[in-house]
C-alpha cells in the first residue's frame, strides 16, 4: 500500500510542470512587444493615402502595409536572409517628398536612372517608346495643360503650380532633345491620376535614399473626404475619430479589405 503511494506521488512530481513567475511572463511580454516593434520599425510600416493622385489604383483612405525591406540597400550580413532588391520601371513606392520634408508620397515609378522622359499629349515615352498604361485615368477630359500634358516642352512655372524653386532652377540641365532624362541614384514617379497627380513632372526626381518601401496590400479602406488629412486642430481630430467609430461598419470598404496594390 505504501509502495503504491509513493508511486503515485512520483508520477504526479514528474507530470508537475514548473509554473512561469510573474517576472518571467513580464519578460515574455516584453519580448514580445520588443519583437513588435522592431518589425514595425525596420520591416514594415503603414501608411494612408490622403489624396486622388493614385486613383482608381489606391483611393483616398486605403491603408497600406508597406514592406520597407524589399527596395532597402542589401546589408553584407542580412542580405541572403532577405528578398532585397533594386526597383523596377512600373512598381509602386512610398517615399519621402523631394520638396516638402517629412511628408510622405506614394506614386509609380516611371523611369530608372539614365531613361529619357517626356509626355505628348499625355501619353508616356520612354526611351522613344510610348508605354502602355492600363492603370493610367485621366478625369479632367478635354483639359489642356501644356506643361502637364507636353512635359518637358514647357518650362516649369507657378504659372503651371510649380512650387519647388530648386526644381524650376535645376530642370534645364537634365533636358536633351525631347526628354528629360533620369540621374544616377535617382527615379522619375508618377501618380496614375495623372490629370491631377503632382509627381516628378512638378518637383523633379526621387532621389534613392528617399525610398521607404512598397506597398503590399490594404489592410483597411475607409470612405475618407480629401480635405480630412488637412485637419490638424484637437477638435477636427476629435471629429474625425468619433466619426469613424460610428460609421465603421457602413463606411468601411470591405471589398478593398487584403487588396494587393499593383
Amino acid at each position: 500500500m505504501g509502495q503504491h503511494v509513493v508511486s503515485d506521488n512520483k508520477k504526479a512530481a514528474e507530470n508537475e510542470q514548473p509554473r512561469e513567475t510573474a517576472v518571467e511572463f513580464l519578460a515574455s511580454i516584453a519580448e514580445l512587444l520588443a519583437m513588435v516593434l522592431f518589425i514595425m520599425t525596420f520591416v514594415f510600416q503603414t501608411f494612408a493615402i490622403p489624396s486622388a493622385s493614385m486613383e482608381s489604383t489606391l483611393l483616398i483612405g486605403d491603408h497600406l502595409l508597406v514592406d520597407r525591406e524589399r527596395f532597402a540597400p542589401p546589408s553584407r550580413w542580412m542580405g541572403p536572409l532577405l528578398p532585397y532588391r533594386d526597383l523596377h520601371r512600373g512598381d509602386i513606392a512610398v517615399f519621402l517628398s523631394p520638396e516638402q520634408p517629412g511628408l510622405f508620397l506614394v506614386k509609380r515609378i516611371i523611369g530608372l536612372p539614365g531613361d529619357r522622359i517626356h509626355l505628348h499629349d499625355g501619353a508616356v515615352y520612354r526611351n522613344g517608346e510610348k508605354l502602355v498604361e492600363p492603370y493610367v485615368q485621366h478625369v479632367l477630359a478635354g483639359d489642356y495643360n501644356p506643361f502637364r500634358d507636353n512635359f518637358p516642352s514647357v518650362p516649369p512655372s507657378p504659372l503651371y503650380g510649380v512650387t519647388s524653386q530648386v526644381w524650376m532652377m535645376t530642370y534645364s540641365s537634365y533636358i536633351q532633345g525631347e526628354d528629360v532624362v533620369v540621374p544616377p541614384n535617382s527615379y522619375f514617379a508618377m501618380g496614375d491620376n495623372r490629370d491631377v497627380s503632382k509627381d516628378s513632372r512638378y518637383w523633379g526626381f526621387v532621389p534613392r535614399e528617399n525610398i521607404i518601401g512598397r506597398p503590399l496590400f490594404i489592410y483597411w479602406s475607409f470612405v475618407t473626404p480629401p480635405e480630412e488629412y488637412e485637419m490638424r486642430s484637437p477638435g477636427e481630430r476629435l471629429q474625425t475619430f468619433v466619426h469613424t467609430i460610428l460609421h465603421f461598419f457602413d463606411e468601411t470598404r470591405w471589398n478593398r479589405t487584403f487588396r494587393l496594390v499593383k
